[in-house]
């Protein structure tokens, strides 16, 4: 799945499919400019900022079980937004310090380190991952991710695919190549 924000004509949390089908809002209510969002990929949870409503919050990836981690004036400041065990790390441009969160009640707010002019963050760590399921994209025999002459997204599924094209390039009657 991919999931994003907008906070355009009506603000909201919405997530799709990689090739784009399937889109569905999971928050379009009490929400006004959302503008990071952080996955929690073992639970299954979204956080995001609202720098107008002065919240973090967050939703299942259904956009049920919603909560409010923190609210208050310093929220209009963060940026950018990473989940790593029990905390939320994001930057403060006001003071441009990096913060932690705890992310179960929003207490034990944390200055960590100072940083000049951060507008993203992300946590690496040095567990491996998971290994990866076999999944449609994966390349042929002849070296075609998913059988697909240019790009090969997820549909629905693991199992399933979706061919696309290249700038330029239109998708032939077969649903593979390009042309």
């Amino acid at each position: 799945k991919l999931f994003f924000a907008d906070y355009g004509n009506a603000a909201k949390v919405e997530r799709c499919d990689m090739d784009g089908m399937n889109r569905t809002w999971i928050v379009d209510s009490k929400i006004e400019q959302p503008t990071a969002l952080a996955l929690d990929l073992i639970n299954k949870y979204v956080y995001w900022l609202d720098i107008y409503l002065e919240s973090v919050e967050v939703v299942d990836y259904q956009g049920r079980r919603r909560q409010t981690i923190t609210k208050g004036r310093q929220i209009r400041h963060l940026c950018g937004l990473a989940v790593f065990e029990n905390y939320l790390y994001t930057f403060n441009s006001d003071n441009l310090s990096i913060l932690r969160i705890n992310r179960y009640n929003g207490s034990d707010v944390q200055p960590l380190a100072r940083l000049d002019n951060a507008k993203e963050i992300r946590v690496y760590q040095k567990r491996p991952q998971a290994a990866a399921r076999s999944h449609a994209c994966e390349a042929d025999p002849h070296g075609m991710p998913g059988g697909c002459s240019h790009i090969c997204l997820l549909s629905s599924s693991y199992k399933a695919r979706t061919c696309r094209c290249r700038t330029g390039f239109i998708l032939g009657s077969d649903g593979r190549s390009c042309k």
